[in-house]
């Protein structure tokens, strides 16, 4: 009843709006629909979805009201038999995923509701939504700022972080300062420093939870809960010409931890840990005369910072910390990600580019992350070359050397031999690419992919083939196929790594584009792998299928 008449009470705000000269209404669909095929050939099978349900949908429906200095929003979320929020269960659920009130009242700054912030990069403190994670951890509570001026402002927030259409029953409540120095006997040389304390608060359930928890270990194992836990960051932003350097240290008191790898007093893997934590990031970025040269280093310990320690995965998480690998946007690149450490990681990321004229642009990333103690997790180099033809075509070749922990990051071994070599740790693969993009005007284009993962480990190889075919504004139409190439030797290999061999995965689509709406139709075999946003990654099962998207603004 509460939803429903808030819902009631911003329709009749909206509609009101139509008097209004200076009233905007704006809004936004996205719909997202999947018809499930079971294929057993491929292990597309298990799920509720592929074995009863065959459909599953999730829709979100955001209205925006502008009027009288009020900013209100309003979003509808309905989800049908989703696998989103749990790849190999069924979620249903309807209702206001959303509502937030915003106004501006002198120097102050005043919200309520449903509310997304952050606090520098978002080491200790970051609320955004990533849809096609199932992230939504909006603080639902209130946030005060006051701008002394045009360079100083500061803002203070609590509430709860939601879960889904309900929230979790932790307190938050937090601060930051952020300033704007520019010296006057300088002309390029700036300064943007910052602080932020966030400060967690267990809840009684949660506390008995840990401490029923804890009581099952060995004495000598005990570590003892607290109800509160603070997080203070310290950042600023030097620009100086073509120079850029970013730098935050964060720091975190005690804190129960949920560490998997730690051996459990009472048998098994992982345990509660308690201990503090900290972040040191900085990016030291130049660009001049078409170079430009970013430089990001990482080191963290114990700053897993969650509504509780039983939560793990994508949900849960009370802040971010900065991914240390590039975003990699081809389909075989981006078969391994490695989803960031929280408990333990020190990473470098060298990006290079070049544009050494109008027609001929270099590019060069380098990543390397490892755990504390020196174990590699991930190391990736990748060199890419960019040809154009004025505005008539454009070629990209690239070349990706690749080191990938998978008990780290998968929790199982990349390789178990049969004939007695000892079980592999790591996926080592060599990926070349290439994309070509031929305008035969300006509203008719071809664009092809072509990528090879050659490894002998997880599934082993792959070959990837996609043409896309785009007739400006309205028609975008795509076929690709992704084969999984046979093992040389099958008798070499268990069968659970050799049971997709020579099988396609086909996809074929549509795409119909007018104005601000988007709609899509696909074929869709895909298989299993892991999807990332940010460094924050989860394993997706194998689909076979059609895929329906719509996008609408308004």
């Amino acid at each position: 009843m509460r939803h429903l008449l808030l819902a009631t009470l911003c329709l009749f705000v909206i509609s009101r709006s139509n008097a209004q000269n200076n009233a905007r209404v704006t809004g936004n669909l996205q719909s997202n629909g999947n018809f499930f095929i079971a294929d057993s050939s491929i292990n597309a099978v298990g799920t509720p979805q592929y074995d009863y349900q065959k459909f599953g949908a999730e829709s979100w429906l955001n209205l925006n009201y502008s009027n009288w200095g009020f900013d209100v929003g309003l979003r509808f979320d309905v989800f049908n038999n989703s696998n989103l929020l749990n790849p190999l269960a069924s979620f249903n659920g309807q209702g206001i995923g959303r509502w937030y009130v915003h106004k501006t009242v002198g120097k102050f700054d005043l919200a309520g509701g449903w509310l997304y912030d952050q606090i520098g990069s978002g080491i200790i403190y970051r609320s955004y939504e990533e849809r096609a994670l199932m992230i939504d951890n909006a603080l639902h509570g209130v946030k005060v700022g006051y701008k002394f001026n045009e360079n100083w402002n500061v803002r203070a927030f609590a509430g709860k972080q939601k879960l889904q259409f309900t929230q979790y029953e932790t307190n938050l409540r937090g601060m930051a300062f952020e300033g704007f120095i520019k010296p006057d006997s300088t002309k390029d040389l700036t300064f943007a420093p910052g602080i932020g304390v966030v400060a967690r608060t267990y809840d009684d359930a949660t506390i008995g939870q840990i401490v029923n928890t804890i009581a099952t270990y060995n004495p000598i194992d005990s570590i003892g809960a607290q109800y509160n836990t603070y997080a203070a960051t310290v950042y600023n932003t030097l620009t100086a010409g073509p120079i850029s350097w970013y730098v935050e240290g964060a720091f975190k008191t005690n804190d129960v931890l949920f560490d998997p790898l730690a051996e459990k007093a009472t048998g098994g893997r992982g345990k509660l840990r308690n201990a503090e934590g900290y972040t040191v990031y900085t990016s030291l970025s130049y660009a001049k005369s078409g170079l430009g040269i970013t430089l990001e280093g990482k080191r963290t310990q114990d700053f897993s910072f969650r509504q509780n320690p039983f939560v793990t995965g994508v949900q849960g998480a009370i802040n971010f910390l900065p991914p240390m690998a590039r975003q990699n946007t081809y389909r075989l690149t981006a078969r391994f990600s490695p989803a960031t450490q929280e408990l333990g990681e020190q990473a470098l990321q060298l990006d290079v580019k070049y544009a050494v004229n109008k027609k001929l642009s270099l590019g060069l990333n380098v990543s390397e992350i490892q755990l504390l103690d020196g174990t590699e997790l991930y190391r990736e180099i990748a060199p890419e070359i960019t040809f154009k033809q004025k505005r008539k075509w454009q070629a990209l070749f690239g070349f990706q050397i690749l080191k990938y922990n998978m008990e780290i990051y998968q929790g199982k071994k990349a390789l178990a031999d049969v004939k007695g070599q000892a079980d592999r740790t790591y996926v080592q693969g060599l990926t070349p690419y290439a994309e070509f993009l031929y305008r035969f005007t300006p509203r008719r284009s071809l664009r092809v992919e072509a990528q090879y993962l050659d490894t002998e480990e997880e599934f082993g190889s792959w070959a990837f083939l996609l043409a896309e075919v785009g007739l400006a504004p309205h028609w975008l139409f795509y076929a690709s196929n992704m084969y999984k190439v046979p093992h040389k030797d099958k008798e070499k290999y268990k069968s659970e790594y050799t049971r997709f061999d020579g099988i396609h995965y086909p996809t074929v689509g549509i795409v119909y584009t007018h104005k601000a709406n988007r709609f899509s139709l696909a074929y869709v075999k895909q298989v299993e792998g892991i999807n990332c946003a940010g460094g924050i990654c989860r394993y997706e099962p194998t689909f076979h299928g059609v895929q329906m998207r719509v996008n609408s603004s308004f």
